[in-house]
């Protein structure tokens, strides 16, 4: 597999920007909350209350989640040898999963790994949507490999988190001694 050609998207919640209306978002909430009682596909009223608030213009003080994902990403993408990088949200903030992965196909990316930032077993998001949405795009893009890295090693997980906490403790100590 050639790094040239292979794609990652990193797929974040998304986070509801401080300055988007909140009868915007009760609204959308509903309408979701009554198609997912119902079983039914989402409505236009709901795609388009969907496409407005995900495209909501947004600054790092408005929305401080994507600020943080942008982070993470710099940060990723700077260790994965020359492999593409592309920013997805679940909810709330655009692009979307289907619009991320297309964009990598349209640069001419064949192989791409959908990885989450949510880690913990148990979301909804990471256990049936991503994966549901994945499923779907392996169906209509027949010459495409989208998989993804799903579930998480919990073992990797508690070793970056232990090792997490122990720089924030020499941190802590670092600061106290200062004093």
């Amino acid at each position: 597999m050639s790094n040239l050609k292979y794609g990652i998207v990193l797929v974040g919640h998304g986070g509801l920007p401080s300055d988007c209306p909140d009868e915007l978002i009760s609204k959308l909430k509903r309408l979701e909350s009554q198609r997912r009682k119902n079983g039914l596909p989402m409505s236009n009223e709901e795609i388009e209350l969907d496409y407005v608030i995900r495209n909501w213009p947004r600054t790092p003080e408005t929305d401080p989640y994507q600020a943080g994902l942008e982070a993470v990403a710099k940060s990723l993408q700077s260790r994965l040898n020359g492999a593409r990088l592309e920013i997805a949200y679940n909810e709330f903030c655009a692009p979307t999963l289907k619009e991320a992965v297309g964009s990598l196909i349209n640069e001419g990316f064949a192989d791409i790994t959908v990885i989450s930032t949510m880690f913990t077993p148990g979301g909804s998001h990471s256990e049936i949507e991503i994966p549901e949405e994945v499923s779907e795009l392996n169906k209509i893009l027949p010459n495409v490999n989208v998989n993804f890295a799903w579930p998480f090693d919990l073992e990797h997980v508690g070793k970056f988190l232990s090792e997490h906490i122990e720089l924030h403790r020499k941190d802590i100590k670092c600061e106290s001694s200062k004093t």
